[in-house]
């Protein structure tokens, strides 16, 4: 009840300020659960998803978020988890397993931080470790136009915001343990995913999508699992446009 509210309250908001538009929200899955990959540049970056997305979301933030006047007393009231950023944090791995579990979906910035340059930086692989432990879809949100928003308000415009949606896929691993190499290669091809919805001049550190593979990545259509072709399998370069379709 106390997301719903807020959610309300959000999109109220955001139809005063900004100019919201979601481009293949269909793409979400309906249910089970579902971790939503993003690019964060912007504080407005999740709250964008928040008021966007059809399903109940759950939110990690960092730890010092929670201290911030009013802003901490939302976090907690909204039940976002709370992250250590810098470290293994177990707890909140266990609490965003739990919220997988749950069926709810669950944003991730796989970067663990705000990029300081409106770029993908180099990820970590805690997206892929939950995806992987989780059984979750994953599904890459592309946000753009939120970084003119402090330059609007000051002139009172609202702020066109895209949120563009990707395809989903599951992470393909034949239900043995992942280790650290293929935890970075699940990432590597998860990020490459989500730099195909991006301009070029936001791809930062995955701008080479020539080398984008999708080995590990097994993607859904409609609720339906697509089958990866040999190419795919053996661990050959296969081209991005063909994994991202629409997009």
């Amino acid at each position: 009840m106390a997301r719903r509210f807020f959610n309300g309250l959000l999109r109220l908001a955001y139809w005063a300020v900004l100019r919201l538009k979601v481009e293949g929200r269909e793409r979400i899955p309906a249910e089970g659960p579902v971790i939503l990959m993003i690019n964060h540049v912007h504080f407005l970056d999740p709250f964008v998803v928040l008021a966007s997305m059809p399903r109940p979301v759950t939110v990690l933030s960092k730890i010092e978020n929670f201290s911030i006047p009013f802003w901490g007393w939302i976090f907690k009231w909204y039940g976002a988890i709370p992250v250590r950023r810098g470290q293994v944090d177990r707890r909140a791995l266990r609490g965003a397993l739990a919220a997988l579990k749950a069926g709810t979906l669950l944003i991730v910035a796989p970067e663990g931080t705000r990029s300081p340059d409106g770029t993908l930086q180099q990820a970590l692989n805690g997206m892929a470790y939950l995806a992987h432990r989780g059984e979750a879809a994953i599904v890459p949100l592309a946000i753009t136009g939120q970084t003119a928003f402090g330059r609007n308000l000051k002139r009172l415009r609202r702020t066109p915001v895209r949120v563009q949606v990707g395809r989903p896929f599951r992470v393909q691993a034949d239900g043995r343990r992942l280790e650290r190499d293929v935890l970075h290669a699940v990432t590597t091809e998860a990020m490459h995913q989500l730099a195909a919805l991006l301009p070029p001049e936001q791809r930062g550190a995955y701008a080479d999508l020539d080398r984008a593979t999708t080995r590990y990545l097994h993607f859904v259509d409609d609720g339906a699992p697509d089958r990866p072709d040999e190419g795919d399998r053996d661990g050959r370069r296969t081209p991005i446009a063909g994994a991202v379709r629409g997009g």
